[in-house]
C-alpha cells in the first residue's frame, strides 16, 4: 500500500491565493463592523422588487 505524499510545489504556489482570501475575509469583517450589512440587504431587496415588478 502506498502512502500519499503531498506536493510541496503545489502548496508554495497557492500562498498568494491564501493571502488574497485572508485579505477578503478581513475586509468582510471590516464591512460587518461598520454596519454595511443592512445597506447591502436593502439594495438587494430593492433590486429584487424591481425585477419581479412588485415595487
Amino acid at each position: 500500500m502506498k502512502v500519499p505524499q503531498f506536493n510541496l510545489k503545489c502548496l508554495k504556489s497557492s500562498r498568494g491565493g491564501v493571502c488574497l482570501m485572508g485579505f477578503g475575509v478581513i475586509m468582510m469583517g471590516f464591512g460587518i463592523y461598520r454596519g454595511e450589512i443592512s445597506v447591502v440587504l436593502e439594495k438587494a431587496v430593492n433590486i429584487c422588487m424591481e425585477c419581479i415588478g412588485i415595487g
